[in-house]
């Protein structure tokens, strides 16, 4: 029988916890979910601040760790930045506000690509995730950069413009009633890289609160990933 799907639903997939090291030696404390059968794809997940509460954890990606692997064939990879604690436990290290946050980006890419083994990576930001994206996810390897409500508090138009000379897909989707940068704005501010497309989305917030926010941006992953045009289904 199909259930419905809840913000508590979680569906089958290999949860497996794991740590990775930074060339700093920063101990980054991380989870992989995978498909019980063969992967489609893979995201690798970049939290919100964590000086206000971003963390592995943050509902849109526990969400998506919980049901992607199942429902659309994604291995979702997430992971605490320096300093940053979950349930899962706490990083090493301190906040840097994204600069050293660099090597924490490299660590967890080269982790994915040579100790998972994982094809058709994607980055995924979400808010100060998405400055780290723009400004540190530039390894040649994975296929292109998804930003949730990306507010570019820290990336610099120079950063920013390093993406006029890498032609991987950038997608950003800007809720319309964002805390720090909405849909026009977003359009004004991206405008020195045309190749990024600029998703608004109606009636959402910056943190994605409430099901049909969540449903639509996990859908608009699994799009992207996969190639699949239609939403996920509300049931499962």
């Amino acid at each position: 029988m199909a259930e419905i799907i809840r913000p508590s639903s979680v569906f089958p997939a290999m949860r497996t916890p794991f740590q990775v090291h930074t060339k700093d030696g920063i101990e980054l404390i991380a989870e992989v979910a995978a498909p019980l059968f063969p992967s489609r794809g893979a995201i690798l997940t970049l939290h919100p601040l964590p000086t206000a509460g971003g963390m592995m954890d943050s509902h849109v990606y526990k969400k998506a760790a919980n049901r992607l692997p199942a429902m659309a064939g994604i291995t979702v990879v997430r992971f605490n930045t320096r300093g940053t604690s979950s349930e899962a436990g706490t990083s090493t290290g301190h906040f840097d506000n994204g600069d050293a946050e660099a090597l924490d980006v490299q660590a967890m890419i080269d982790y994915c690509f040579q100790e998972l083994k994982l094809e058709n990576l994607w980055i995924v930001g979400w808010s100060f995730g998405t400055d780290l994206a723009l400004r540190h996810a530039r390894d040649p390897r994975h296929k292109g950069l998804i930003l949730l409500s990306p507010p570019l508090r820290t990336t610099s138009d120079e950063e920013l413009k390093y993406w006029n000379r890498d032609n991987r897909p950038i997608t950003a989707l800007v809720p319309e009633f964002d805390d720090y940068l909405k849909p026009e704005q977003a359009q004004e501010r991206f405008s020195i890289v045309p190749s990024i497309k600029i998703v608004p989305v109606a009636d959402a917030k910056h943190l994605w609160v409430g099901e049909p926010s969540v449903h639509r941006v996990l859908s608009e992953i699994n799009s992207i990933v996969t190639g699949d045009l239609e939403p996920l289904p509300l049931e499962f």
